[in-house]
């Protein structure tokens, strides 16, 4: 496993991490087992949201967490708050709300990463300060990042932060790469030339903050997944090739292109199957040449100027 180090965090946190989106479906047994399959593989990163499974995946962890508090020193937790009731909600009140019941629910008492989830169109940078110094100082969160935003909101929102933004947790795939599209097509008149996110690949390197990719073998918006899919029978050729090459899976390959980005880059899985997380932990291992890079880049339907 390789690792990567996250704002203010001594021990760095490895480049694979855990969604526990789908987790409040498993069993205590179940669960108990995935997280030390992830463990035990040198996964220590485990990616909550408030709103996963309303809350339950945050109580179904928070109870193996209280069952063995010894746990909370082995692995690092990030979750995430804003969404609710149809709408983004960036309000001092409700980040402060949404903290104290994220710690309740995981029985722990602080955070090492809080993000905010989806952009608020209402965003007031000055009001969000409030809440995260507000938590910085009382120890309920180490560090703070967003997700899904682009350039100039991070820019707008850090313009009035005193700490630094970690994280940008962002929707990416060798099937879904807008991100990608636009720097590779500069002043080209085709649709991949359009720039959608204003840089925000490139500014993320720029400010050393840690890419995390959620639903990373996910074609379009949660649109299943490519992998095996007839819909990309060119870029599951290619997986399926390089797999043989490197002796692993092609989920695993899939994982490995998104690490050979250079930027601080973390994925983040969808999985609760122990074994496609075993897969998933080898991608760390696995680096993938320029040309590799590339072969996969155009399997999936795109194009070189």
């Amino acid at each position: 496993m390789n690792y990567v180090k996250l704002g203010n965090l001594e021990k760095p946190v490895s480049v694979i991490g855990v969604g526990c989106m789908r987790i409040s479906g498993m069993s205590a047994e179940e669960l108990d087992r995935f997280v030390r399959t992830a463990l035990d593989s040198g996964i220590n990163f485990f990616d909550h949201a408030d709103i996963y499974g309303s809350g339950k995946s945050e109580e179904l962890f928070g109870k193996l967490l209280s069952g063995e508090p010894s746990l909370r020193d082995r692995l690092f937790l990030q979750s995430k708050c804003a969404i609710h009731d149809s709408m983004y909600d960036f309000s001092k009140e409700h980040i402060l709300k949404s903290v104290d019941g994220i710690l309740k629910r995981l029985h722990v008492t602080y955070l090492d990463s809080l993000l905010l989830h989806r952009p608020d169109a209402l965003m007031e940078p000055e009001e969000v300060e409030e809440a995260f110094q507000t938590l910085r100082e009382s120890g309920k969160v180490l560090n703070f990042g967003v997700s899904n935003m682009n350039r100039f909101q991070i820019e707008l929102l850090s313009d009035k932060l005193s700490v630094d933004l970690a994280v940008n947790q962002l929707q990416m795939s060798a099937a879904h790469t807008p991100l990608i599209d636009g720097g590779i097509n500069v002043n080209m008149m085709c649709d991949a030339a359009i720039m959608r996110d204003a840089g925000t690949l490139e500014y993320c390197r720029m400010k050393d903050m840690v890419v995390q990719t959620w639903s990373p073998l996910q074609k379009g918006f949660f649109g299943g997944t490519f992998i095996g899919s007839g819909e990309y029978r060119e870029l599951n050729d290619v997986l399926d090739s390089l797999a043989e090459k490197y002796g692993v899976t092609s989920d695993t390959v899939a994982y490995a292109w998104l690490l050979r980005y250079p930027a601080k880059m973390q994925v983040i899985t969808g999985t609760t199957n122990p074994e496609r997380l075993k897969n998933a932990a080898k991608a760390a291992d696995v680096a993938l040449t320029r040309s590799e890079w590339y072969q996969v880049y155009r399997a999936a339907g795109n194009q070189l100027p």
